[in-house]
């Protein structure tokens, strides 16, 4: 009879500790992504806004005003993508230690997998061997007698 692999359970959770560290480093991937187009339009309107000229002291404090504010928004998002950068950084490292747990247990599981299926085999095989010499013993019936020397069958 199979016997069950006695890490399963710790396999399972460490399963369970792979996934969520696969779907930290999703989420992470996502705002990283998010920063960096953040950054990019932040970027593309510091790049779009120009000084017109202006003969008002006032729309000119304004236009700066504004230029500034774009530039703090774009510095602000580099930062953002920067530091999104380095939790994917951080997320990678923890799912490459989880799996790095979980990898041994695997081969565990596949080599008790296969120790079983050998024995479960030799089993059922000693099972066929069993059968098959009780078919062929003393229980089997006979045989019919060969004919003898003057034509008829010698029944014993």
């Amino acid at each position: 009879m199979s016997r069950a692999f006695r890490l399963a359970g710790l396999l399972r959770f460490r399963k369970l500790q792979e996934d969520q560290a696969a779907a930290d480093l999703a989420v992470a991937h996502a705002a990283r992504r998010a920063a960096a187009q953040r950054q990019s339009r932040a970027d593309g309107a510091l790049a779009d806004h120009g000084f017109d000229p202006v003969e008002e002291a006032g729309a000119w404090l304004s236009s700066v005003a504004t230029r500034a504010a774009l530039r703090s928004l774009a510095s602000e998002a580099g930062a953002a993508t920067e530091l999104a950068g380095i939790e994917v950084t951080r997320r990678e490292d923890a799912w490459t230690q989880t799996r790095r747990q979980l990898v041994p247990l695997e081969k565990l599981s596949e080599k008790h997998a296969e120790r079983e299926a050998v024995e479960d085999l030799r089993q059922e095989q000693i099972v066929l061997d069993e059968i098959g010499s009780r078919s062929t013993g003393p229980a089997s019936p006979a045989a019919p007698a060969a004919p003898t020397t003057d034509g008829t069958r010698g029944e014993s």
